[in-house]
Parts: structure tokens; C-alpha cells; sequence
């Protein structure tokens, strides 16, 4: 199962459609906790950094997508 972080940046859809055409389910990630307890993990951007960090903290996901990132888990970053 792959975990999707949907946090308003990227063509998300475009995203849901390739894990699924790959034959993975997609898992929405609805709060922090949720990533914690992620397989494996993509959250996509647009190429701003900057204006990602600040959705990303802004929606609480910041801390806890440190923690897995830090864990050396399996992630997918755009």
C-alpha cells in the first residue's frame, strides 16, 4: 500500500492514477499521525520549497513527515 500526502500541491490525481495503473492501492493521508504508520510515503510539489514547507507546517504534516523521513523509510518526493 502506498500512502499519498494530498497537502494542495502537484497534480495529485495524475499521481493516484499511476499507483493505481501500477497495481498499489492508494492511501489517503488525512492527519499527521497517518504518516507515521505509512508503508511507503510520495508527497508531491510543484518545485517551490519554500511555499511547500509552509503548507506543509501550516497543516501540521511538517514535524511528523521529518520523524519518517528521519526513520530512513521508503518515500517518494516530487
Amino acid at each position: 500500500m502506498i500512502s499519498l500526502l494530498d497537502y494542495g500541491a502537484g497534480n495529485v490525481r495524475s499521481l493516484r492514477n499511476a499507483i493505481a495503473h501500477l497495481g498499489f492501492e492508494v492511501q489517503e493521508i488525512h492527519a499527521p499521525e497517518d504518516i507515521l504508520r505509512a508503508e511507503a510515503l510520495i508527497f508531491p510539489g510543484v518545485g517551490a520549497f519554500g511555499s511547500a514547507i509552509h503548507s506543509l507546517e501550516l497543516q501540521g504534516y511538517l514535524e511528523s513527515l521529518r520523524e519518517y523521513l528521519a526513520a530512513d523509510r521508503p518515500f517518494f518526493g516530487i
